[in-house]
């Protein structure tokens, strides 16, 4: 069985900010901390230099490569910019999780929800289309939600959060918005298109936490 890989956390916005060498020192700082800002590293060194950096210049990719022909590509398109986009990050399954919607153009941050002591990226993912689609409406606004997660289309077409999690009194606080969220879900209509990003083409959704 092969080694793992040792990785160091940089912790920029926490309880306490710093390189920390193990996810549980990690989870610590960021456990119950509204809109932390953190990522794994390799190295120590990049951990460190990250530390002394913008956070949001570590989130993003470096090049992307669709690995699509130019066919597919020009058949895909372009993503519409008159939307917002969606995206969860959780660190485990179940584990610490949150949420958060941009503006697909700009990137700008609309809402952030977490970290949360224990979810899955799929309630996450649920939880996001649904913020968005409240937000959406109470701006009466036309703009569409991409999301790269199927499973919580179904699950926002469905008016029901399917996971196979348990309830228990840690997941408390993100099931009592999963319950808010299949409730504003039966009780509203809404006319905002959900459409799934395409990863493939254009590269992570722009809510990506950049922390894979």
């Amino acid at each position: 069985m092969s080694k793992k890989k040792k990785k160091y956390y940089t912790v920029w916005k926490g309880h306490r900010t710093g390189v920390f060498e193990t996810w549980d020192d990690c989870k610590a700082q960021i456990k119950d901390f509204q809109g932390a800002q953190y990522k794994s590293f390799e190295t120590f060194d990049a951990a460190k230099k990250a530390l002394k950096g913008n956070y949001k210049d570590y989130i993003t990719k470096g090049k992307f490569k669709s690995g699509l022909s130019e066919e597919q590509l020009k058949k895909i398109g372009q993503p519409n910019y008159n939307s917002i986009s969606v995206d969860a990050a959780s660190s485990g399954n179940p584990g610490i999780m949150e949420y958060r919607g941009v503006d697909t153009k700009t990137k700008k941050q609309l809402f952030i929800q977490g970290p949360f002591e224990q979810g899955t990226n799929n309630i996450g993912e649920f939880l996001a289309i649904v913020h968005g689609l409240a937000l959406l409406k109470k701006k009466n606004s036309d703009k569409i939600i991409y999301t790269d997660s199927k499973t919580a289309i179904s699950w926002v077409k469905k008016k029901s959060c399917n996971t196979k999690l348990e309830r228990n009194d840690k997941n408390k606080p993100v099931f009592d918005l999963v319950d808010r969220a299949v409730l504003w879900l039966k009780e509203n209509s809404y006319a905002t298109i959900i459409v799934k990003w395409e990863t493939k083409a254009w590269g992570e959704i722009p809510a990506d936490f950049g922390r894979k």
